[in-house]
């Protein structure tokens, strides 16, 4: 289980009683603390994006957009009279030690730490973090964390405004079984399990990061980079990668991103550019595989 941070371990040893999370309020001490504003996710998650609008990457000539493959995030959750986050922030390499170092003294995990795709310019690696214990400790500490790379903070998270994409989106959803929605110039699909996840006993909500992400970023004349990551059990890992490779959609990355997660959970990036609904047919037929929530 993940260490909580020490401070509120011994105020809650003499006696604190009482959910950490009691309302909006609270949420708004972790805004102050992150020096961002978030949004109430299904499950009671408080979530808080934080895009890499500062970096220039590309990835086979394709300029990534921040909300295609940058995002770095964070999601609070009351777990009886504490609080647990969760989170993946994405950092250039000169940035991981320093991160590390301070999030560990701070009291939050590093959970893993890898790439997501293999042929990005200049390359990035994805560190999943963790921790409990009082909501606005824990977010102080990720902001101490966060301010020795170059994320930015400090300015609210802009409500999007409704998008136009240049792709067939009614097509996609349509083939992917569910709804998607477009932002920053990207359209996303979630598609959670099944079965309940947990993280040492306590359930863990899609938006959490326990839900399969897949994303489409146009490239023109109705063709689309898509990326993302498979939420898989161990018996779905080959059949997904199959799937994928019958339709020339890359394998990127196969990992871990959590410690204690039952059932134990594998997660598969993967990369392509190419017709938008062919792509969507052969992420159609890896979801095929899996047991997951009907759209």
């Amino acid at each position: 289980m993940w260490k909580p941070v020490h401070l509120t371990f011994a105020a809650l040893a003499v006696g604190l009683a009482g959910p950490a999370l009691a309302d909006e309020a609270d949420w708004q001490e972790v805004e102050k603390a992150l020096g961002v504003s978030g949004s109430t996710e299904p499950g009671d998650v408080y979530k808080v994006s934080l895009p890499r609008s500062d970096l220039q990457v590309t990835a086979d000539g394709v300029q990534i957009k921040p909300s295609f493959a940058l995002g770095s995030w964070l999601a609070f959750k009351q777990a009886g009279d504490h609080t647990m986050v969760m989170g993946d922030l994405v950092l250039t390499a000169d940035e991981v030690n320093p991160v590390i170092s301070k999030l560990e003294e701070g009291g939050i995990q590093v959970t893993a730490l890898h790439h997501h795709l293999d042929n990005l310019e200049p390359d990035v690696l994805f560190m999943h973090v963790g921790g409990e214990g009082d909501p606005v400790e824990l977010a102080q500490a990720l902001h101490a964390g966060l301010a020795l790379s170059k994320t930015p903070l400090g300015k609210p998270s802009a409500k999007a405004a409704p998008e136009q994409l240049p792709l067939n989106t009614a097509e996609l959803d349509r083939i992917i079984g569910r709804q998607g929605k477009a932002s920053g110039g990207v359209y996303h699909f979630t598609v959670a399990r099944a079965e309940e996840v947990t993280e040492a006993g306590m359930a863990i909500p899609p938006a959490m990061g326990t839900a399969t992400a897949i994303n489409f970023q146009p490239t023109g004349d109705e063709k689309a980079a898509i990326t993302g990551d498979f939420v898989m059990t161990a018996n779905e890992v080959n059949p997904v990668i199959r799937a994928l490779q019958e339709q020339d959609i890359q394998v990127s990355a196969l990992h871990n991103h959590m410690l204690e997660e039952e059932p134990r959970l594998f997660f598969l990036h993967f990369w392509a550019n190419d017709d938008a609904e062919k792509l969507a047919r052969g992420l159609r037929a890896a979801l095929d595989e899996m047991d997951v929530a009907k759209g």
